[in-house]
């Protein structure tokens, strides 16, 4: 063969196409470039790289919790529309590709995409690749992390939410553990919060709230004149209200506003008997962070005018 791997992956990043289906061609053209591109577009698959420009903001969020061998993951798979991503193929391929994460443990996502599909004898990236010539719309896998412990996970309108919670516990085969379990989920997809405890906020996030509240206080006529003492008090009130809003054991429990996390978790361990704690948890939102295209359809037409 006249060509390398790099061969292969400098096609595959022109094209879009699997590394396999690179390889063959590249094969077959005993290493030309141009000519391996002409039969990956003959073939139909090139064309998935005039797509690859498009924004996929659309897509699911989805978990897998492998209870017996105490493992979970999370991932978020991006399509084009609302359209594809409740196509029944797409959410099947985005739920292998979690089972393929807890299994396998990938490094990253382009390790993830070379990795053997679970249950298949194809590589994610080509399973990727041939669902696109059925659905002839952009996909990507974004995202995922995995999770090793008693966890729980939860899926929220359809996959526009997923969230897995890990726990430190003794009881995880109980049934109030995993309803409680499910409750704290539900609780994180809802609230959003951005730390597990006070201890997981950085000092500097602190510090840089405490500092924002001091200007705040210096720019209120009534507030600038108290001693010094009595400003330092209300800042440590803030900041106690700031754990509250952004710390998941110190939010209140949404189905019961008289109890935090913490203690709604803490009356479950005790009706059961049992140790439970909240150690950390992962939370998706489908699309978060990506930049949707705008499209002007006016601006559109007078550029082709």
């Amino acid at each position: 063969m006249a060509f390398t791997a790099k061969d292969v992956q400098a096609l595959r990043e022109k094209t879009g196409v699997g590394m396999m289906e690179c390889k063959k061609a590249l094969v077959e053209t005993d290493g030309d470039m141009d000519k391996a591109i002409d039969i990956l577009r003959e073939k139909g698959l090139a064309s998935a790289a005039k797509k690859a420009s498009r924004v996929a903001a659309e897509g699911v969020v989805v978990a897998y919790n492998d209870e017996a061998n105490k493992v979970a993951a999370i991932v978020e798979v991006n399509c084009e529309t609302d359209f594809v991503a409740k196509n029944a193929d797409f959410v099947a391929l985005a739920n292998k590709i979690a089972v393929t994460v807890a299994e396998k443990n990938p490094a990253d996502v382009d390790a993830l995409l070379a990795e053997t599909l679970s249950g298949s004898d194809t590589t994610v990236a080509d399973a990727v690749q041939e669902l696109f010539l059925t659905i002839r719309e952009n996909m990507k896998v974004r995202r995922f992390q995995r999770i090793e412990g008693d966890c729980t996970t939860y899926i929220h309108g359809g996959g526009t939410v997923g969230v897995v919670v890990k726990f430190d516990t003794d009881c995880a085969s109980n049934d109030a553990f995993k309803a409680m379990g499910k409750d704290v989920a539900m609780q994180i997809a809802a609230m959003n919060p951005a730390y597990l405890d006070e201890a997981s906020v950085p000092a500097e996030t602190v510090e840089h709230e405490k500092a924002i509240l001091a200007a705040q206080i210096k720019e209120d006529p009534k507030m600038a004149s108290k001693p010094e003492k009595v400003i330092e008090g209300i800042i440590t009130g803030r900041i106690k209200k700031f754990y509250k809003e952004n710390c998941l054991v110190d939010q209140e429990f949404v189905k019961n506003g008289e109890m935090n996390v913490a203690q709604y978790i803490d009356s479950v361990a005790k009706e059961i008997g049992g140790s439970i704690k909240a150690v950390d948890f992962v939370r998706f939102a489908k699309g978060e962070g990506i930049e949707k295209k705008e499209d002007n359809f006016a601006a559109e037409v007078a550029s082709m005018m």
